[in-house]
């Protein structure tokens, strides 16, 4: 068995190296041919701004980007009469008459009407000739950087990919970033509802929105999405840890209205029922163009693969835009996501005695069967608020002021099964309760944005305080034993007789009590972060946060009081430093960073008599990080390349202490985590049409300091260690076939150990390899696609310390119109 992962693991590097090379060859471009024109020039706004990643073509040939001093240069023209277009998604073209002669070059120079914080709006959420490559984020830094500028690596997976690849599910969007894996489906419950996924050896979630927390019991709806960025490593210096993972964040960032009146209606259906039906349309709402909306809706249904289980949501996200003046600019969103549907079949592995079973094959279960009914539904009702003002302080300052509110609910029934029993894995235990949790996040942010000189050096700073509000209220059933069936014999008569009337009676038959407890916490914060430039190409990043952690305590409704070391507060404090050097200004960097995150650590009850004390210190985890990333051939050819190394500490665990000749189990906090590995993507735009993405990533994860059960082990949440990923598409640019095109993507998931004790042994997912292909054909009035996930039908699996079955083959066709 270990020899064939080896083996796999092998070959899929090496299908990655293939890749690169082909990308490589396919990419190296000749130099300027003898006798033939250029065009050249700048593009800026009309503030004198550098107008940074607006379009420049030639109609119907070539096109260039202008780079982040106003730059462009179009080559290898021809002699002869050309239309010269600059255009931007959302912004008005200009178009000029030009006639080019051999060997010249021609200067021309075009100022936009756009000022630059309208350009900056625009180019954050638009696309570029590499239509898979977006370069540029406000969230990663807190303010307008581009990559090679960033001392940090984070991937962003654009719309264009999302559409090109049909995604109606959330999660399939990550897998075309390296170093992410799917841990676990979103079981609906209030404590680790949502859908997990493992970033540098951590776990983490969809936990942001637009920069801001937002989270979910649920799913995430993908209709809204303008790219999804995967901002890796610790990052509280800027994001504090309430929501935020030691190995990164993910961070939505939604749709925004334009000033273009257009939209879209999309039908798709496919295997398993799914029928889903989604709009986007947006415009000006009056003449000026200073008022604007976007409007966003989906809804979906999709059974399961499964004899039970079942999904279905609606989603409503309007947004308003006033454009004030050029410096004021107000939004207001919304969005509105019901998902009801059952739990997923999810089964937990034996956590007392060693495994019997050591894989998913040697179970022996039927992956068929569900373990539950139709009619025990959980609902999820998720509803986001969030108000924006950004007022143009002067040419160097803009003030930046953010309100969000965030509301999630568990309604319904919570079904997971145990494998039990002492001699046999054949048994398993069906546990359910009856979910009611309102989670609630209120925050509040100011910014200041400035981009100024000091001696001549340029700034470009980020200066914030932050107030964060969270509240949790359970009024949730205890958990019961419904009972015990078996997962091989098919004639277990138990296997039926789960039901909502079955369940609800003995509910009311369970002499445990229910939990009725609410929590309130606070967080107080306040950061500032610089990027200066020490020269044209060397730039340093310095941060710090500091956060005050106030935990108002958990009410124990049942007694009427406070639950003993609930109520604490905390303060960390979190410092973030990188260097970036532009070996070749605009096209190549070498950066370095160190970065931390933290999260706060509740007290803990010591035995008595123990005089251990028990009030925590955050844990924090500090990484370095160094690496590469390069932007060639006029955006072309993007690449990145990095090594971290993540240490932990503070981490608790249990000890055996003596005092006064007792011995007492006491917990102390001298335990340590180390994560490390190398990551690496290419994004490419080789020929016309032809679009690559490809991924590795390689994560080496132990627990350095644990119970003797877990030291030196690799964790389950840190996921398989290599990951691989690729996704390549053509598109017939030109003729009468254009917009016809062929995508394939191939992902390989290394073995993760989703069990990993020397209590219990090693319980290992077995890797695999997905395929996913898509045929379209896309027009400027209708988009027609086929798409077919998992085209060798693998049977694969997703946990953390429990298995999941996955969907087979599964095929879908959808048809889109544009106005």
């Amino acid at each position: 068995m270990y020899k064939s992962c080896t083996l796999k693991r092998k070959k899929a590097f090496s299908l990655f190296m293939a890749i690169c090379f082909v990308i490589g060859h396919f990419t190296v471009q000749a130099q300027q041919s003898p006798g033939s024109a250029v065009v050249s020039g700048t593009v800026k706004t009309k503030d004198g701004k550098p107008a940074e990643f607006v379009t420049v073509a030639i109609k119907g040939g070539k096109t260039a980007q202008v780079d982040a001093k106003g730059h462009y240069a179009l080559k290898e023209l021809k002699a002869g009469s050309y239309t010269l277009i600059t255009s931007y998604v959302g912004l008005g073209e200009q178009q000029r008459q030009i006639v080019l002669r051999d060997g010249e070059t021609q200067i021309q120079d075009f100022t936009l009407s756009e000022s630059n914080q309208q350009l900056e709006e625009v180019v954050i959420n638009g696309g570029s000739t590499n239509k898979f490559s977006v370069k540029k984020t406000t969230t990663s830094a807190k303010m307008p950087l581009g990559n090679l500028e960033n001392p940090q690596i984070y991937t962003t997976i654009p719309k264009t990919l999302l559409t090109e690849q049909m995604v109606t599910e959330f999660s399939l969007s990550l897998k075309n970033s390296p170093g992410v894996y799917k841990l676990q489906n979103n079981r609906g419950i209030n404590s680790d509802g949502a859908s997990f996924y493992a970033m540098r050896g951590f776990r983490t979630e969809a936990a942001f929105v637009d920069g801001v927390p937002s989270q979910t019991n649920g799913e995430i709806e993908p209709a809204n999405i303008e790219r999804v960025e995967l901002i890796k490593g610790p990052s509280g210096t800027l994001f504090g840890g309430a929501v935020v993972s030691f190995g990164g964040l993910i961070n939505i960032v939604t749709k925004k209205p334009i000033d273009t009146l257009g939209g879209e209606v999309n039908f798709t259906t496919g295997s398993y029922g799914l029928n889903r039906l989604s709009a986007d349309v947006y415009g000006p709402v009056n003449d000026d163009k200073k008022l604007l909306f976007r409007l966003n809706t989906a809804y979906q249904n999709q059974g399961s693969f499964q004899d039970a289980g079942f999904k279905r949501s609606i989603f409503v996200a309007p947004t308003i835009e006033y454009r004030a003046s050029e410096r004021l600019n107000i939004s207001l969103t919304a969005s509105f996501y019901s998902l009801e549907g059952t739990s997923p079949s999810t089964i937990f592995l034996n956590r007392v005695r060693p495994y019997i079973a050591t894989n998913p094959s040697e179970l022996n279960f039927n992956w068929k069967r569900s373990y539950t009914s139709n009619d025990l539904v959980m609902k999820n009702p998720t509803v986001n608020m969030k108000g924006q003002i950004t007022y143009k302080l002067s040419d160097s300052w803009t003030s930046q002021t953010i309100y969000s509110a965030n509301n999630r609910r568990s309604e319904g029934f919570y079904l997971y099964s145990f494998i039990r029993g002492a001699a046999t894995d054949e048994m398993l235990e069906r546990n359910i309760s009856l979910q009611n949790s309102v989670n609630t996040a209120t925050d509040f942010q100011q910014n200041f944005i400035g981009d100024f000189k000091v001696l001549g050096l340029r700034n470009r700073m980020v200066v914030g305080l932050d107030y964060l509000n969270q509240t949790i209220n359970n009024d949730n059933s205890p958990y019961i034993v419904f009972d015990n069936v078996s997962g091989r014999n098919p004639a277990d008569p138990n296997y039926v007789k789960i039901s909502r009337t079955a369940v609800e009676s003995k509910l009311a038959a369970s002499a445990a009590a229910p939990t009725k407890n609410g929590t309130k916490s606070n967080i107080y914060s306040a950061y500032a972060s610089n990027v200066l430039n020490f020269t044209d190409r060397l730039m340093g990043m310095l941060s710090l946060r500091v956060d005050r952690f106030q935990n108002r305590g958990t009410l124990n409704q049942a007694s009427n009081s406070i639950v003993a070391n609930s109520k604490y507060m905390q303060t960390a404090i979190s410092p973030k430093f990188g260097l970036v050097y532009q070996i070749l200004p605009d096209r190549i960097s070498i950066f370095g960073n160190y970065m931390n995150g933290f999260s706060n650590l509740q007290p803990v009850t010591q035995p008595a008599g123990s005089n251990v004390s028990g009030t925590l210190k955050p844990q924090h985890a500090n990484q370095y990080e160094g690496g590469i990333k390069t932007d060639l051939f006029e955006g072309k050819l993007s690449f990145t390349a990095s090594y971290y190394d993540i240490s932990v500490s503070n981490m608790t665990r249990p000890e055996e202490v003596n005092v006064g000749g007792t011995n007492y189990v006491v917990t102390v906090q001298n335990g340590t985590q180390q994560s490390k590995g190398i990551e690496f993507e290419v994004i490419a735009n080789p020929v016309s049409g032809l679009n690559v993405i490809a991924g590795y990533s390689y994560n080496d994860s132990k627990l350095t300091k644990s119970t003797a059960a877990l030291e030196g082990r690799r964790p389950a949440s840190a996921g398989p260690a290599t990951l691989i990923n690729s996704w390549i598409s053509y598109t017939i640019p030109t003729g009468s076939l254009q917009g016809l095109g062929l995508g394939t993507g191939v992902n390989y998931i290394g073995k993760h150990m989703t069990g990993n004790s020397a209590v219990t042994g090693v319980f290992t997912l077995p890797s695999y390899t997905l395929i996913t292909t898509t045929l379209f054909y896309d027009r400027p009035k209708y988009r027609i696609g086929l798409k077919v996930d998992n085209l060798r039908d693998e049977r694969y699996f997703t946990g953390q310390g429990t298995l999941t079955a996955q969907p087979p083959r599964t095929v879908a066709a959808g048809l889109t119109f544009k106005f």
